[in-house]
Parts: C-alpha cells; structure tokens; sequence
C-alpha cells in the first residue's frame, strides 16, 4: 500500500516506521514547511493518507485529500464540534474518513471496559465519577479527544451525569475533568468512581507511541475501498 502522511512530528515519524514494517510505502509527506505537495503527482498516487495534524488544519487536509479521491485516517483531536457538518459532506460526496481519538487497541479496549462500568454504576448513586487525564506538554486541547470520548460513553449509560467539565465541578450532573500536561509521557487516562466507603478506579497508560502508529496503519489497511465514515468501533467490531 502507498501511504501519504499528512503532519510529521512525533506521531508521523513513528506511523512511518510502523509502516514501512509492515511493509508499506511512504510516497508523500506533507508537513507545515511543504503545503505546495498536496498538488503533487506523489500525493496523488498513494492508495490513503494519515493525518496527525492541529484542529485548525485537520477538515482542510481532509477536504484537500478528497478532493483527489484520496481517503483519509486521521487522529487529530478537538474540532469534532464540527462532526455532523463533515460526516454530511462525507455521506453526500462519498469520500472516506476513518478518525478515531485514539488509535491504540489497548485504549479501545479501555473504553469498552469504561462503557460497561458506567453501565453498572448506573444502579449505585453513591458513586461519584470523575476522570483524570495525562499528557505532554506539546499536546494542543485540554481535555484530550481520547477523555472527551470517555466521557461521553459515560454520559450516555449514567443517568445522574448530562455533562462533562473541564475542572472541579460546579452542578451535580457534572462529570469533571483533570487535564493534566507534563514532560514527555504518552498519556495516561483515569476513571474513577468514590463513594464515602470505597474507590473504584481504572486506568490505561501508554507506555509508547508504538500502538498509536500501528492502530492507525491498520486503520488505513482497513479502509482501502470503502467509503463512509468509520472509527474503531467498525475495525474491531467489538
């Protein structure tokens, strides 16, 4: 398979080792410094790109891909406001976008496990949920996309929380956020349920960026020849 990858910083750099692995090509890598190759014959030909950008520039990497019949795996977080607009664009174009907020197959098996845990809280009001997440300094939006998921597979299985905040919270139906940005670390998420008696808790913590890169080069093995929007849930179909 060819790969373009769309943003080379640290992400990039490891989704291109993880590739050429598996025994990939990188035909075109398109960062801040070379915008002019989107329009290149060596973007053209590669079979999908993987985009690890900034939310200001990720819906026109999408659309500048696109428009060249190229689909797209995109890890990029915090512009997701602006999801209903581009899965219409996508459903009425019939491009191809696979995005997830986390590519790792341990973290997507997190979130099951969150999802099934919210699910049995659900009957134990004493409890009182709360999430603390982990991530180096460089990272752009507070709390991480991969938080923001959780909390929202929360919401939907626990009655007594309509919301998620970032910070202390301020009503009862609030789900609060720690975001947290330190040194180098991959990152690290936490949930946690108290009550006056006991604590439950359940963390993932990534030890590398390895398993990013290799869930998002299967996400784009993953999508050759499809159209559509999918996330992890349609490659692990859990």
């Amino acid at each position: 398979m060819k790969l373009a990858l769309i943003g080379y910083g640290k992400m990039g750099k490891t989704i291109e080792q993880t590739a050429l692995q598996r025994g990939h090509q990188i035909v075109c890598i398109i960062d801040t410094d070379n915008q002019h190759d989107f329009r290149s014959p060596q973007f053209a030909q590669a079979d999908a790109a993987i985009e690890f950008t900034t939310p200001t520039a990720a819906i026109d990497n999408y659309r500048r891909a696109w428009q060249i019949g190229i689909p797209v795996v995109s890890g990029t977080t915090g512009w997701t406001a602006q999801l209903p607009e581009i899965q219409h664009e996508i459903a009425t174009n019939g491009y191809t976008l696979f995005w997830s907020s986390n590519f790792s197959l341990g973290v997507n098996i997190f979130m099951e496990l969150n999802r099934h845990l919210a699910k049995l809280m659900n009957a134990f009001p004493n409890y009182a949920p709360s999430m603390t997440e982990i991530h180096h300094t460089e990272k752009k939006d507070a709390p991480s996309g991969t938080a923001i998921t959780l909390a929202e597979d929360i919401l939907t299985q626990l009655d007594r929380k309509t919301t998620w905040c970032l910070g202390q919270a301020t009503r009862p139906d609030e789900l609060p956020i720690a975001a947290i940005r330190e040194g180098q670390v991959p990152g690290t998420h936490t949930i946690r349920y108290d009550s006056p008696e006991d604590t439950i808790t359940i963390t993932h913590e990534a030890k590398n960026r390895q398993g990013f890169a290799l869930g998002a080069v299967l996400a784009a093995e993953f999508i050759i020849g499809k159209k559509g929007f999918f996330t992890m849930h349609d490659l692990l179909q859990f």
